[in-house]
């Protein structure tokens, strides 16, 4: 039997509830959740690939897996890196949090909004954190020169910055980020987190992890969990000179990668086209999606280089009563941007997803605002009914 998801979930922690956390409290019901909060690829791994890993499952759970550096070989391999340029956790917030110990010995600068665990983390170790504000009237977009002169003005001793940005999906291009990195060559360290720039297509290689690895104070973050849509499996990994990446592998425990996360680096190897092709389609959908909540009334929606979109609500509306009537009304889940530095419940973050599941969340934010925006007349609503019949039935005829 299907139940309302409390309130409170969504307050006791300033990130999302987990997906297993939801289904206690939902129960059983009618059709599944549709999940626009965890960033995730819907299009990879392919089908056939989780079927490989549901045959492997008990071998993959009964034994041990390889120590990190035999993983980190072959990762290193597929990414054309130095293997001493990488270290591997389980999971980027691992690294976050060792960094912080390592590394972050007085102040942090960091860009707000942003992914909660860069604040977070060094301020539970007491750490002062320099918080520089992205501007909503700016698009939430990153002023590198202005960021240097406030991380100069403070005397911030480590500076981060997160490319593309979380929640906004705000991109740096690649250019700007080397002047950055070299323009702060005398910080103790410097981080770019790169969690989500595989999914950039803004340019063709927007990395800089190989520039990191000749510099002397860079650290560049990976998450493979969030590329593939894997979060389960917590694996994350850094690149940096080899006297950085050696310092963090020796303070990981040894067998800190677990066996599932070892079978997935190791199906890589033959499965890169098909990678390569689900960015395709998640690039084709977020344009697409963009596009359809745009159009929206009452909808901002900001321009995204990551695997999300960051909308505005008009005023009046209650973005925490939109989360909650979409959840509990229609079983969709979506991020809520209240508890997050530097915004309000007004902004909501969504997860690009195929064009079925964009239509029922549609359906559920036109059900939720149907009196407000039935005041402008019928037209609209004929016209977005079309619209939605057409996107639901979109890929069964493509």
């Amino acid at each position: 039997m299907h139940q309302n998801v409390g309130t409170n979930v969504f307050q006791q922690t300033a990130h999302s509830p987990s997906m297993f956390e939801l289904s206690r409290r939902m129960g059983d019901q009618g059709r599944p959740l549709v999940d626009f909060c965890i960033p995730c690829n819907p299009y990879f791994p392919t089908p056939e690939m989780f079927a490989t890993m549901a045959e492997n499952l008990e071998h993959v759970l009964r034994f041990y897996p390889s120590d990190s550096a035999q993983i980190a070989n072959e990762l290193s391999r597929l990414l054309g890196l130095n293997p001493a340029t990488i270290a591997m956790a389980n999971g980027s917030t691992e690294l976050i949090t060792w960094m912080d110990h390592l590394w972050f010995t007085e102040s942090v600068a960091i860009p707000v909004p942003t992914f909660g665990r860069w604040t977070d983390q060094p301020m539970e170790t007491g750490k002062r954190v320099d918080m520089f504000l992205l501007r909503e009237m700016d698009g939430f977009a990153l002023n590198l020169e202005e960021y240097v002169r406030f991380i100069r003005a403070r005397g911030s001793r480590v500076a981060v910055v997160c490319n593309p940005n979380n929640p906004d999906g705000g991109y740096l291009p690649r250019r700007d980020v080397i002047r950055f990195m070299d323009e702060l060559a005398d910080l103790d360290l410097v981080v770019v987190d790169e969690s989500f720039i595989d999914f950039v297509d803004a340019e063709r290689d927007p990395s800089v992890a190989m520039d990191a690895a000749i510099r002397p104070n860079v650290v560049v973050l990976k998450s493979l969990g969030k590329n593939f849509g894997l979060h389960g499996i917590r694996f994350g990994y850094l690149v940096a000179n080899p006297a950085l990446a050696g310092k963090m592998r020796k303070t990981l425990p040894k067998w800190n990668i677990n066996s599932l996360a070892e079978m997935v680096v190791f199906m890589l190897r033959e499965h890169g086209a098909e990678y390569r092709e689900s960015l395709r389609l998640l690039a084709r959908d977020r344009y697409s999606m963009g596009t359809l909540l745009s159009r929206l009334p009452d909808f901002t929606v900001f321009p995204s280089q990551g695997n999300f979109l960051l909308a505005k609500l008009g005023p009046g509306i209650d973005g925490t009563e939109l989360r909650d009537h979409l959840i509990n009304r229609h079983q969709v889940f979506i991020r809520e941007c209240g508890n997050k530095l530097g915004m309000s419940n007004q902004f909501l973050r969504f997860v690009v997803r195929p064009q079925h599941d964009v239509a029922r969340l549609v359906e559920g934010i036109h059900d939720y605002a149907r009196p407000r925006w039935e005041g402008g007349g019928g037209q609209w609503e004929g016209q977005w009914e079309d619209e939605l019949a057409r996107r639901r039935n979109g890929e069964r005829s493509a």
